[in-house]
């Protein structure tokens, strides 16, 4: 069952793509409360929200008798550099594809210690009867049921550069900052950039690490188990709040990481 999409994020969704499409820039006002709300058909108490929820995450600045405004600082400082492997390889001239693997919906019954760390989740008690690709809604006001609310989405993804498989991406992302995620076509879409371009990211994280490739991840790369491999896990903050952790796993013997000092 497709998950309706909440009236707030909507407008949401609405404005982050005017200030993308550079039709609303840094310190321009945008729509006022009652002009979004005769254009979404929503009460100014859900423009509101939308509205409340950007200023938080920096995108808007509301100045108190003077209307709402895109936030100055979100272009120059809260963007993190984040490498995109479709451009890396396209630009080495070689030939990109990606094939996804697996996408799901995860409950907060379903996460294991690392993702509830991650992104701060507390376990929660749900029905047996949970489903890994469905979530339950209300059919009269379009919101989750209680004990069936999505907390995460996850994504499985292989990356080809000239028909070899050359990484391997496993991807969550927090489903009620990014709700529309999960319904994109990844093998066209690429992940990170569609992330940034839906929620400013303020900062981020890694590490690099060697491990042997386990055998589910030599087969989708198709080394031989145990092989080397090198490992990236990453974490981009918005809004405070972790937005996406991502383990990218790549062979060893077909990438290197390199850079300027």
């Amino acid at each position: 069952m497709t998950k309706t999409i909440p009236a707030y994020q909507r407008i949401k969704n609405a404005i982050l793509d005017n200030i993308h499409s550079g039709k609303w820039q840094a310190g321009n006002a945008i729509s006022t409360e009652m002009a979004l709300a005769k254009e979404f058909g929503v009460s100014r108490m859900t423009v509101n929200r939308a509205l409340k929820e950007l200023s938080e995450e920096r995108v808007l600045e509301r100045r108190q008798g003077s209307g709402t405004f895109v936030a100055q600082q979100q272009f120059n400082h809260t963007f993190v550099e984040v490498r995109n492997i479709a451009q890396d390889l396209k630009s080495a001239n070689r030939d990109y594809q990606a094939q996804v693997v697996s996408k799901r919906i995860l409950m907060a019954a379903m996460l294991d210690d690392e993702l509830r760390r991650k992104f701060d989740i507390d376990e929660v008690a749900e029905s047996s009867n949970t489903s890994a690709n469905t979530t339950i809604m209300d059919d009269s006001t379009g919101a989750d049921s209680s004990s069936d609310v999505a907390v995460l989405y996850e994504v499985k993804i292989i990356h080809f550069a000239d028909g070899q498989p050359i990484q391997f991406e496993e991807r969550w992302v927090d489903a009620q900052k990014v709700p529309e995620f999960i319904e994109q076509d990844f093998s066209v879409v690429n992940t990170s950039d569609y992330l940034i371009a839906k929620s400013p990211l303020e900062r981020g994280s890694y590490t690099i690490r060697a491990l042997a490739a386990p055998d589910e991840i030599a087969a989708l790369l198709q080394i031989a188990p145990q092989s080397p491999t090198l490992v990236l896990r990453r974490q981009t903050y918005s809004a405070g709040r972790v937005l996406t952790f991502v383990k990218m796993w790549h062979a060893g013997d077909r990438y290197q990481f390199s850079g300027e000092l």
